[in-house]
């Protein structure tokens, strides 16, 4: 085949600018070959080689005691005790999910399965956290229909327990959906496998499916906005199996137990290309390839197609050559590809053989460390200004409560999550729709935690206020199961950051984050970033999402009961009356309004410790974040089928979003002692009700409970079944 000739427009095709294109002529010292103008787009692509935000990553707090490994290898390890490590990462798929629903979430969920058993553990939970437009979008009912069915449709075939996650809806969201997957897997803390080549002459292993033309500039593709030539990149979409994927997380656990592995890399983005040049760059080594021993699918494929396919279900390995025929059989006993397409090198070369021709010899060490890093000019955002609460009308409080109940915000998501499988595995021991997830580790009486969690308008009105509420949120949703918070991983999804209006924002994110996570002793561990997540120059919602996984030692601490009728209903924490960026305002009033709530950081420290230190106390707890205490109490109430009385009927008092706040149940004894501890501990805690009869009662306001129920479990399949 004639190779293209490399012009200004082509060079413009693959995502690189000018100046980047003068770089590479620098650094190699000739025009580039076509297949290496699609390796170094694909290297320093924004999906690939964070030239727009590492330089504020390295701000984030990523070492503790409890880290084994940070950010930088496939997934973060955390030691959680006993010789075990929990293996975890969140990564988006925002862009193929929006171009092909079913297929851009099914593989955004292999993608993250991959990093976590490519370290060698084997996975025992997932989490989505899904972002779409507004009902009345003609987009809206595919997407979620699409992406929900493809999260399923491959994590049920696989055969992981889904813990949790999160659905929002937003005009925001409109032309640019958010997928953002989540997996933990368990291993070994002293059997963990890792990315970087070592010695020479070492082969390099294909492993896996065979390649094929779908995905070819997926990761660059994931590095554009969209306009309205969005249909024509659905071929950059990448197809998946998950039950290849079961063989081949199987193969490759099973492998590794031979001492055979010498390091491995997950092929997803940039596929072949990435995964060669990381394990030869963490290494120091070169790498050499063979790109006819590469299995393929299809007929005739190009260098650059090899270099830079994303077909899904593939894995890199440099393997120790003693043990190759052992090796093999492993793999063919599972019926998947094994083939030996390269070795590694003494010299600092990425050298591309194909057809006895070398399509690419590039410098490995500098193709990875020399991409554009970008200190990208940024403007402060303004925080909003406050909202006046003599603006804001009281409203009936039963009114405001079905308001969001009836909303597709706030409604319950059993329409998503039943969709997902829960109890695979069989060691699942809080389903989703009850805040945090819960998954035994098996074998074992400890128990790991899952949350994800984030709220989009508090970081566009105040983005250092919204970031630090992001970690506190998943903060308390650990807390209130009684669950020490151990760590977290994040997917930053941001617009153009090309707009120094949206560079603020995504430093004002990571200052909230960071300072966060070291007041909370919650490091950041792995992550990814989405950037250019915008249509037509409308952007999206600035959408840090934080996922964060806490462990109970012994499960007689956790803090899992239901309210039961004549439990009183105590609120740990202050209540300021903050109705800015509100659930209240925004869906009864139709106002995006105020400032975010202030996070006072050692307060929730504070509380969050007090729950834990008397979980004997406790029956049955929630934190309080959208829709404030109404919401809260109600969310507890109607998983119980129990009514509940609260006190008051003022707005303010029922609709705010102070931060740090908790709602606990229990008997009125243990509501005694609490107050005690509470009083010796300086934490505020009041009485505020109580669980009790079949209707909730706000002040003088009152429903049928099974009214209320009826409009929360039925608003989701009502807009979407």
């Amino acid at each position: 085949m004639q190779e293209p000739s490399i012009t200004p427009d082509l060079v413009a095709a693959h995502g690189l600018k000018p100046e980047e294109y003068d770089r590479i002529l620098e650094i190699i010292g000739r025009e580039p070959t076509f297949t290496e103008l699609g390796i170094f787009s694909a290297m320093w692509n924004e999906h690939c080689s964070y030239k727009s935000s590492k330089k504020w990553l390295r701000t984030l707090p990523t070492t503790g005691p409890q880290v084994i490994c940070g950010p930088g290898e496939n997934a973060g390890v955390v030691d959680i005790g006993d010789g075990q490590a929990v293996v975890f990462k969140m990564e988006s798929h925002n862009h193929p999910s929006y171009i092909e629903p079913y297929q851009g979430a099914a593989t955004g969920v292999g993608g993250i399965l991959r990093d976590v058993f490519t370290m060698g553990a084997r996975p025992i939970a997932s989490m989505n956290s899904l972002s779409f437009g507004m009902p009345s979008h003609p987009k809206t009912r595919q997407l979620v229909h699409g992406v929900v069915a493809g999260v399923g449709g491959y994590g049920n075939c696989f055969g992981v327990p889904c813990a949790g996650g999160e659905v929002r809806f937003d005009p925001a969201y409109n032309g640019n959906c958010l997928v953002n997957a989540f997996a933990a897997g368990l291993a070994d803390a002293d059997k963990i496998f890792y990315s970087a080549a070592s010695g020479v002459g070492m082969p390099v292993v294909y492993l896996g499916a065979k390649t094929g033309r779908d995905g070819v500039g997926g990761a660059t593709m994931a590095s554009a906005e969209f306009d309205d030539s969005i249909e024509e990149k659905r071929p950059t979409v990448q197809v998946g199996d998950p039950f290849t994927e079961k063989r081949l997380m199987e193969a490759c656990l099973e492998l590794m137990a031979t001492g055979a592995v010498i390091s491995i890399q997950d092929m997803g983005a940039a596929g072949l290309t990435c995964s060669a040049v990381e394990m030869g760059d963490k290494g120091g080594l070169g790498v050499k390839l063979h790109l006819d021993a590469v299995p393929q699918r299809e007929a005739n494929m190009t260098a650059y197609e090899m270099m830079l396919s994303e077909s899904q279900e593939r894995m890199l390995m440099v393997l120790r050559p003693e043990l190759e025929a052992e090796a093999r059989a492993v793999f063919e006993k599972w019926d998947l590809d094994f083939a030996i397409v390269g070795e590694t090198i003494a010299e600092d070369r990425f050298l591309i053989l194909h057809g006895n021709e070398i399509k690419a010899d590039l410098p490995l060490a500098t193709l990875s460390g020399s991409a554009p890093e970008y200190d990208r000019p940024w403007v402060e955002t303004t925080p909003a200004a406050p909202l006046d609460p003599a603006t804001v009308p009281g409203v009936d409080p039963i009114d405001g409560l079905k308001a969001l109940i009836g909303s597709i915000n706030y409604c319950a998501r059993q329409w998503v999550y039943e969709q997902y499988d829960t109890m695979v595995m069989a060691d699942t021991a809080r389903t989703p729709g009850q805040g945090a997830g819960l998954i035994r580790v098996h074998g074992t009486d400890k128990l790991l935690a899952f949350t994800s969690d984030v709220t989009p308008r508090y970081v566009k009105a105040n983005p250092v206020e919204g970031g630090k509420q992001a970690v506190a949120e998943a903060y308390r949703n650990l807390s209130a199961l009684g669950a020490v918070p151990l760590a977290t991983t994040d997917n930053l999804n941001f617009g153009n950051p090309e707009k120094p209006e949206i560079m603020g924002q995504f430093v004002g994110a990571i200052k909230g984050i960071g300072e966060a996570v070291a007041a909370l002793d919650m490091p950041i561990v792995s992550g990814n970033v989405s950037l250019y997540n915008e249509t037509d120059g409308t952007a999206i919602l600035p959408t840090p999402t934080i996922g964060a996984v806490g462990i109970i030692r012994d499960p007689e601490t956790a803090i899992t009961g239901q309210v039961r009728d004549g439990h009183v209903a105590l609120l740990l924490g202050e209540t300021h009356g903050h109705l800015g960026q509100s659930a209240l305002l925004a869906e009864v009033f139709h106002r995006v309004e105020g400032d975010a709530p202030p996070v006072d950081l050692a307060a929730e420290k504070r509380h969050g410790d007090f729950i834990r230190a008397n979980h004997a106390l406790i029956k049955a707890c929630t934190d309080l974040s959208d829709g404030g205490l109404a919401l809260a109490a109600f969310e507890l109430a109607e998983a119980a089928g129990v009514g509940v009385h609260l006190d008051s009927d003022d707005t303010a008092t029922l609709f705010a979003e102070d931060q740090a706040r908790y709602l606990i149940a229990c008997n009125f004894d243990q509501a005694e002692a609490l107050m005690i501890a509470a009083g010796r501990a300086g934490v505020p805690l009041t009485a505020v009700g109580r669980f009790t009869g079949d209707t909730v009662r706000l002040g003088k306001s009152e429903a049928a409970l099974s009214e209320l129920s009826d409009i929360f479990r039925g608003t989701f399949g009502a807009t979407f079944g």
